[in-house]
């Protein structure tokens, strides 16, 4: 017999594995072990049971189309087919669907439920209210002895330590989980309008299987948490999980702890934002009283513009400039009249009678006044009146 490689033998039984449709679509049952994601996105575990252990994998692909995975420990059902990894030389499972073995049941009855509450209109968009950004009251409405009502405190007290906090305490798990948790729910509304107003409600589990989580699918469960008055914050499970509480509350945390997260601000971020408040508030003052201290130097250049006083001496100086004009007008006014009469005397003087006296010339006139300018004004016997430069004297006229 001639000797094998090791590569054409593990080629034959790769064949053998391939030529067998048993093992071409399998469905395997299992406990899921040793659960790696690789950095490339696949991911390699064991499935196991009593008696042996198999390995498997899952390609990125089919990884991604799966809205639930496997943790460690879980019981599943994974489809796929057998192969031989020549490498190694092992044969191995390469699974393209995983489901909760035994879960099947559960996972039907979750999506009818699903749908029937969607046509009830309770999964609306337009129903769900916005959460107070600074809420100074939240209700928790979680199991009290739970590790998430820890994790929710413990990041309320590092976010925001002003908020006070009540604790309605309920089951999460379990036949009777479903009414306790309706019955705290009502309770914390009950709460808020008669005691104390309650800004946020946070119902909050931590995580587990479909079974563990299950009554927060309960119907009692959403048409309370639908009801209430006060806005909701779903936190169950972690971010993988999803429950009806999850599509009827006004905001869906991935878990307990995100659930505070969202709940009510960071202080050291508000501390931050006060502060550049500050400083924007305190450059925008800063602007606005340069501002009006410009506003303010023009108002008073205006005020001395029109104030009485300046009005005053302005009409001051318009008097002065009036009076001083008016001198001058009056001044011009004489110097012509003065002009004028020194005109009208030279005139006079050149027409004065006694003028012409002064050259030999004298003025005859009648004993009435009447002034003499021709021979027949006069008869023999008048007396007349003879008027010279040196004086006046009488006549008689003899011919």
């Amino acid at each position: 017999m001639t000797p094998l490689t090791v590569s054409k033998l593990t080629f034959h039984i790769v064949q053998l594995f391939e030529q067998d449709d048993a093992l071409r679509d399998v469905q395997v049952v299992g406990e899921v072990s040793n659960w790696k994601r690789a950095a490339s996105g696949h991911i390699y575990f064991r499935l196991k049971d009593e008696g042996a252990t198999i390995n498997a994998v899952m390609w990125k692909g089919n990884a991604l189309a799966h809205g639930w995975l496997p943790r460690e420990g879980d019981q599943v059902v994974a489809h796929g087919y057998v192969g031989v990894y020549a490498e190694s030389g092992a044969y191995q499972l390469y699974a393209n669907r995983l489901q909760p073995a035994g879960k099947g049941q559960l996972y039907a009855q979750f999506e009818a439920l699903k749908e029937r509450l969607r046509a009830a209109g309770l999964f609306d968009e337009a129903r769900k209210r916005s959460v107070p950004a600074m809420p100074t009251r939240i209700g928790i409405v979680t199991s009290p002895d739970a590790a998430a009502l820890r994790d929710i405190l413990r990041v309320l007290s590092a976010r925001w330590p002003l908020v006070d906090v009540l604790i309605f305490p309920t089951l999460v798990q379990g036949a009777d989980a479903p009414p306790r948790i309706a019955a705290a729910i009502d309770a914390a509304n009950r709460y808020a309008r008669e005691v104390a107003p309650i800004d946020v409600l946070i119902i909050a589990r931590g995580g587990g299987s479909i079974e563990d989580l299950w009554a927060f699918n309960d119907e009692r469960v959403v048409y309370a948490l639908a009801g209430s008055d006060i806005p909701t914050i779903a936190g169950v499970g972690h971010e993988t999980d999803f429950t009806m509480v999850d599509f009827v509350a006004d905001l869906r945390a991935p878990t307990p702890s995100a659930a505070a997260v969202a709940a009510v601000p960071a202080r050291d971020d508000l501390l931050d934002q006060l502060q550049a408040s500050i400083r924007a508030l305190q450059q925008r003052a800063g602007q606005r009283i340069l501002l009006e201290r410009r506003a303010l130097g023009q108002l008073d250049a205006r005020l001395h513009r029109i104030h009485p006083q300046r009005q005053l001496d302005q009409q001051r100086q318009r008097l002065d400039e009036r009076e001083r004009r008016l001198h001058l007008a009056a001044n011009r006014t004489l110097g012509q009249r003065r002009d004028l009469r020194l005109a009208a005397e030279q005139r006079l003087e050149a027409l004065n009678p006694l003028r012409v006296l002064g050259r030999g010339y004298s003025i005859v006139q009648h004993a009435g006044g009447a002034v003499i300018t021709a021979p027949a004004m006069v008869a023999a016997g008048d007396h007349l009146l003879v008027r010279a430069l040196g004086g006046s004297y009488r006549v008689e006229v003899s011919d």
